[in-house]
């Protein structure tokens, strides 16, 4: 007896033949065929905390500075300095300023302008710390900018900032993390200026090919100038704060070198 197959019949066992060849071919591959591209790198956050426009930038000589400043608790201090932002790094703390009042958590900041006076009080019941990063003219490098009893200066730069260009300028605190086994950046420079200020985690940062180890505490200053490079060798990850000028409508970090003509 012969049996007779129709078109349609005859075409489905085609089809199914080669999709059962397909399937057993994508089976047989070697299974680091589809192994071998390497995983992406871990994200690097970056939080901007608090943030300004500045006019100008070279009417004076500035400076970075930097301090730490405890509250116990519903102690009150006046603040009139210098352009400058708070960070909150404990406790919270009550911020009076031009009529209105903000607290300051942890990991909270704020922009105060240069001068203006702001009262703050330690709130909760609880002793408050903070961080306050200033850009100083060089003749008021020296003038206190707190009240308070427990202020203590952590970093100045010793010479003004350099290659400062006329125009706008951004200025901004930015909290950074780069997670565990974070490869070191390319190398970049900045195109203003930054204050680094490490709060957990150790960093490698390289400069001139030499890497050096940076730990909780750690100041970094990185003028225009600086070719640099971080990364994250640890297993915990590392998260710095980044005080930074950058003229207005110009990325902070610029990949190698600056241009010789700049």
């Amino acid at each position: 007896m012969v049996l007779r197959l129709s078109f349609r019949t005859w075409e489905a066992i085609v089809q199914f033949r080669t999709t059962g060849l397909l399937l057993l071919g994508a089976m047989a591959l070697p299974a680091s065929a589809t192994a071998q591209t390497p995983p992406a790198p871990p994200a690097i956050t970056r939080t901007v905390v608090a943030a300004t426009k500045l006019p100008t930038v070279t009417d004076v000589p500035l400076h970075f500075k930097a301090v730490s400043i405890t509250l116990q608790p519903h102690e009150k201090s006046d603040v009139s300095a210098a352009n400058g932002i708070l960070y909150q790094m404990s406790g919270s703390t009550e911020v009076a300023l031009d009529g209105e009042t903000k607290v300051l958590n942890p990991g909270e900041g704020l922009f105060i302008a240069g001068g203006k006076t702001a009262a703050l009080t330690a709130g909760s019941g609880e002793s408050s710390t903070f961080l306050h990063f200033f850009l100083v003219p060089a003749v008021d490098l020296g003038r206190p900018a707190e009240t308070a009893a427990a202020v203590r200066e952590l970093y100045r730069t010793a010479n003004p900032i350099p290659d400062l260009k006329p125009g706008g300028y951004d200025l901004n605190l930015t909290r950074v993390t780069f997670p565990v086994r974070t490869p070191s950046n390319p190398p970049h420079h900045r195109s203003g200026a930054a204050l680094y200020f490490v709060i957990s985690g150790t960093g490698a940062n390289t400069v001139d090919g030499k890497t050096e180890a940076r730990g909780p505490g750690s100041l970094i200053y990185e003028p225009y100038a600086l070719v640099h490079q971080w990364g994250n060798p640890g297993d915990e990850p590392l998260i710095f704060l980044a005080f930074n000028i950058n003229p207005e409508g110009v990325a902070a970090v610029l990949p190698g070198a600056p241009a010789k003509n700049q």
